[in-house]
């Protein structure tokens, strides 16, 4: 993987970091070195089953290495206890999916304010950051009244990018972004996440099995599947 050169703290600094299911014989990641620098964009690329969601799933937290260390702005999260990395990771990483995890009963205002919740913004402004951020990505008041399956697909993605950088993370993660919107879509949809995260300054790692996407991005990181250690993972 090629490596950035910033000048400052990186986004992300991943160094050594092997990953293998239990049971099997052979790493599925082995990733010597991979940095992004802040507000830097970049691709991840490679076919089902060679670790692209396993590895957004690791820089996040949310499994543990079998070696090697993930730095988000400068902080080891495997190096932190349980609850104070859940806390991190609310406050530092923003994470978009493929399908959204809107929460149901809640409108779209709601669905945002609750990421603030890990914020260190003042309870009292966190209505007013909501609404801002919904309104920069173009929705309106009636929308952020609305409970997601009020809104069309388009809407409900620009609430969870909204979610997704309410904290104002260094690093948003996102996992197949546009895989459930059809293609005249996907354009404008990624248009949104990228100038999003550029005005939030934000790293941006997506993962995407479209070959197309890779115009969008400077730089693209292709992960290749090592035969002999095949398992699941997407």
């Amino acid at each position: 993987m090629p490596l950035s050169e910033p000048t400052d703290t990186p986004a992300l600094s991943v160094r050594g970091l092997r990953f293998r299911y239990p049971g099997a014989a052979l790493d599925l990641l082995n990733i010597p070195e991979f940095q992004l620098a802040p507000a830097e964009q970049a691709l991840l690329t490679g076919g089902s089953g060679v670790g692209k969601s396993t590895l957004l799933q690791i820089i996040a937290g949310l499994i543990e290495p079998t070696g090697g260390t993930v730095a988000v702005a400068g902080r080891d999260i495997h190096a932190m206890q349980p609850g104070a990395r859940d806390t991190f990771r609310g406050r530092r990483i923003g994470m978009i999916f493929q399908t959204f995890h809107l929460l149901a009963g809640f409108s779209a205002l709601e669905n945002v304010m609750l990421a603030l919740m890990f914020s260190d913004l003042p309870r009292r402004e966190h209505r007013d950051r909501a609404r801002a951020l919904l309104a920069a990505l173009g929705l309106g008041e009636r929308e952020m009244s609305a409970e997601p399956d009020a809104l069309s697909v388009g809407q409900q993605q620009r609430v969870a990018v909204a979610r997704a950088l309410a904290c104002r993370p260094a690093l948003v993660l996102a996992d197949e972004p546009t895989a459930s919107l059809d293609p005249a879509n996907t354009g404008a949809a990624m248009d949104l996440i990228q100038r999003a995260c550029r005005d939030e300054r934000a790293a941006l790692l997506c993962v995407s099995h479209d070959p197309a996407m890779a115009a969008r991005f400077s730089r693209v990181v292709p992960l290749h599947a090592n035969p002999a250690a095949a398992g699941a993972g997407a």
